[in-house]
């Protein structure tokens, strides 16, 4: 038996399965393994692992037929190679299929009408193919060369599904390109948008707001001029405080933190309503000492009391034309230059001058004498010039007008106070009505307000929860 088997290996007519089976018999044969019904008695793992191989194997050798039985083993062989190549085909086809339709697909943006009719046809041609092979598995005509199918086979869905790579790698890259010009006209659009935005902040801003005060004489002065200068004075400190939040967010401040120190225990409204506690610390030291002549600045003569009035009212009108940079370049030892001094040092402390530029250039420079040109200080002279615009008008009236703000806690009154915070009254409404538990308090105040005679300019004050 062990002679015919190995003649069998070696027979050359005999398929490369059956060469592979006779040498695996030959070897168990080799070891002194018992044979059992024709069969070698194998462990019960291999046993599992080869069941199937087994049952191809149920053969009668002592009767001679392993010969038949090989070549039914070599027919099964061949005919699940041939389906395996069916199937190899069917996918290839498909692969092709979806590269064509990718194709198809790409040329209808931008119209490409070779693009198209090419992937039609690749289309077509593919289906075809499909149907063909549908008839020859029906009838059972398969390739008579297997391997050489399986592998154009193989190649030809690697080539579809490489193409298929090739297509969405250009489809991205159209789309990248859209997304890029897309890019670039937004950003276009926006910078056209902060431009728009600057002028109109500018114009906003600008001095020509104060026109009306051109041909303004001081015997006329009522609280009609005095509203405008302080409407001006205080977009230009809204401006600062928003310019100086930025830069404590770029630094990594903590602002609710920070803003604790300047009103303690305070709850907001709004994520965005902590810029009124800075605003209210920004205002607190620009209009300090602002019923005094010259904000009390030290070594600031000043004349008799007929001729005062008449000095601010010139101071007036002599510095509301001017960029307040401007000013300071000509007359850097000016009171308002002196005021800008001394206001600089208690708004911008030097841990924070520190950590929004890195150094202490700015305040040497100020203490020196001179004043620095970066928009952080431009932005800050703008707030002390228009500040210092209606310190100067309020002293050319006669009387001369008071300032007041309201202590907190302090009940609101719609006489004296405009509120920031109107969700403070949407939020009494809805507390049970008693006596004196859903009435808004007064948090702390932003805005100063003034008195011209009879007249009341209300002062603006953030209100806390009732």
């Amino acid at each position: 038996m062990e002679d015919s088997v190995q003649h069998s290996a070696v027979t050359p007519s005999k398929s490369r399965l059956a060469r592979t089976i006779a040498k695996v018999l030959h070897v168990r044969a080799a070891a002194g393994l018992s044979p059992i019904d024709g069969f070698q008695k194998v462990k019960s793992e291999e046993k599992k692992r080869n069941t199937k191989l087994h049952d191809h194997l149920k053969v009668d050798l002592g009767n001679g037929n392993h010969r038949k039985s090989f070549e039914k083993i070599n027919e099964k062989y061949r005919n699940i190679v041939a389906l395996e190549a069916v199937l190899a085909k069917i996918f290839s086809s498909i692969s092709s299929i979806k590269a064509a339709y990718a194709e198809l697909q790409l040329a209808q943006f931008p119209y490409d009408a070779d693009g198209i009719q090419s992937s039609d046809q690749v289309v077509v041609s593919e289906l075809k193919l499909l149907s063909e092979l549908k008839q020859c598995y029906l009838k059972q005509q398969f390739d008579p060369s297997p391997d050489r199918a399986l592998l154009s086979a193989e190649v030809k869905e690697q080539n579809s599904v490489l193409k298929t790579y090739e297509i969405m790698c250009k489809k991205l890259e159209s789309q990248l390109k859209l997304k890029a010009s897309e890019i670039t006209f937004l950003t276009e659009k926006l910078e056209e948008s902060k431009r728009e935005n600057r002028l109109l902040e500018k114009r906003l801003n600008s001095s020509g707001q104060l026109s009306m005060l051109d041909n303004l004489h001081m015997s006329g002065l009522n609280a009609s001029h005095f509203v405008p200068v302080l409407r001006h004075a205080v977009r230009s400190i809204r401006s600062f405080v928003k310019l100086m939040v930025d830069e404590m967010q770029s630094s990594g401040w903590n602002l609710y933190a920070a803003v604790n120190m300047i009103h303690p225990d305070v709850e907001y409204w709004k994520q965005e309503h902590i810029c009124f506690g800075f605003e209210s610390f920004v205002c607190r030291e620009m209009f300090d000492s602002f019923h005094y002549p010259n904000f009390s600045l030290p070594n600031e003569s000043l004349p008799n009391e007929e001729n005062r009035q008449r000095l601010f009212f010139e101071r007036f009108n002599e510095l509301k034309s001017l960029r307040g940079k401007d000013y300071l370049a000509q007359k850097p030892k000016s009171t308002f230059g002196k005021f800008c001094r001394a206001k600089y040092m208690r708004i911008v402390h030097p841990k924070m001058e520190s950590s929004f530029f890195g150094n202490m250039y700015q305040r040497n420079l100020i203490n020196s004498g001179e004043f620095p040109e970066t928009p952080f200080f431009t932005s800050f002279t703008e707030m002390a010039k228009r500040v210092w615009l209606l310190h100067c008008l309020a002293f050319s009236f006669d009387p001369i007008p008071s300032i007041f703000q309201v202590k907190r806690g302090s009940r609101f009154s719609e006489v004296y106070m405009d509120s920031l915070s109107d969700e403070a009254f949407l939020q009494s409404n809805n507390i049970e009505n008693k006596p004196g538990k859903n009435e808004p308090a007064v948090a702390f105040t932003v805005v100063p307000g003034f008195k011209i005679g009879k007249t009341v300019i209300q002062c603006q004050v953030y209100l806390s929860r009732p």
